[in-house]
């Protein structure tokens, strides 16, 4: 079937409206009529060709929330009328440990990237969710719950559990004190996840701006990192940091946080190479890691956590008209938090 979208014919160009032929309905997928698709930083990384190995035309797009119009013979999960939703990935290759283990987005064979990738077939290109409609299997579409509107759902898909997932991993809550540097579209779901959660949560930033914003999201303390003295009381105090933050930064001073077995958890995606000193890790016996988003069973998890708590991301809706615009604003960090496209402008 025939869709509208918009798409980046070649790097770097203004996207502009295009026709995305999208496959049948199989036996094992569903169609969902997309009503809202978020827009992420690696977006923008990837349809001006920053990462390399892009694929054009490209449709972005990754973080999508719709309704489920069709399901195939062999659907169980889904229904027509459901709410529906489509991360990071629609497929991987199901039989490597991490697959069979839940977690698809270390894949190790062939994961089927949302957009910029190629189907199980090596070939055949996908496309995101700035367009009306998406095909997918059952097993890759999540199930947004009935409480969570669909415009600030749509963010979770990347955002949102891409730090959830850190979060759960290092056992964030009561009693813990947790770090999130950075508040942008990252970190701001960092800050009302980890609340949720019960956690004692300090929001990180070098913008003391952010600090009454900060602390509606949920933060219990605000830490300015420019402020020298604020910095050094609040060395060794912190259990877990998640970074967020894109920029290249020294990460001496803000590991030095951590107290005793304290991880730093990368989420952001700097260009060049990170630089911290081995005395920074050895002295406390710290660790800095990183995560990438979430498999599909802890996605649903995170969903449904927000759910039962009453959040999504805080958003700006747009019409897809404005979406060069929208990604000129992201690179300038001129949005709170997140940009939302409304997909119904599709058909304008």
């Amino acid at each position: 079937m025939d869709v509208n979208a918009y798409a980046a014919p070649a790097a770097g160009a203004p996207l502009a409206p295009f026709t995305v032929r999208r496959r049948e309905v199989g036996p094992d997928d569903i169609l969902i009529d997309i009503k809202f698709a978020g827009i992420c930083h690696s977006d923008i990384h990837q349809a001006r060709e920053e990462w390399g190995g892009a694929i054009f035309p490209m449709v972005p797009g990754h973080e999508i929330a719709g309704v489920v119009t069709a399901v195939g013979s062999n659907v169980t999960k889904f229904s027509v009328g459901d709410h529906a939703g489509v991360g990071c990935f629609v497929d991987s290759c199901r039989e490597c440990d991490n697959c069979k283990a839940g977690l698809e987005q270390y894949c190790v064979g062939h994961m089927v990237v949302t957009y910029n990738s190629t189907e199980a077939d090596k070939v055949s290109p996908t496309y995101g969710g700035y367009s009306t409609h998406i095909v997918v299997d059952q097993g890759y579409a999540l199930r947004i719950p009935d409480g969570l509107a669909l415009d600030i759902a749509a963010p979770l898909l990347c955002a949102g559990i891409t730090l959830y997932s850190p979060l759960r991993h290092w056992n964030a809550g009561p009693g813990t004190k947790v770090g999130i540097m950075g508040l942008g579209g990252l970190g701001h779901m960092g800050v009302k996840i980890a609340h949720a959660m019960g956690a004692d949560v300090t929001l990180i930033s070098h913008s003391p701006g952010k600090e009454d914003d900060a602390r509606r999201l949920g933060a219990d303390h605000f830490l300015l990192s420019s402020d020298k003295a604020a910095m050094s009381a609040a060395r060794n105090s912190m259990d877990l940091i998640v970074n967020t933050v894109s920029a290249d930064i020294d990460l001496n001073r803000p590991m030095s946080l951590l107290g005793l077995n304290g991880t730093m958890c990368i989420v952001g995606l700097p260009e060049k190479p990170l630089s911290v000193g081995a005395f920074t890790l050895t002295g406390q016996r710290r660790s800095i890691a990183g995560s990438n988003i979430g498999g599909i069973r802890e996605t649903q998890e995170m969903l449904d956590f927000c759910a039962e708590h009453g959040f999504g991301s805080d958003v700006e809706v747009i019409a897809v008209q404005q979406v060069n615009e929208a990604w000129d604003r992201v690179v300038n960090s001129d949005v709170r938090y997140r940009f939302v496209i409304d997909i119904a402008s599709l058909n304008d």
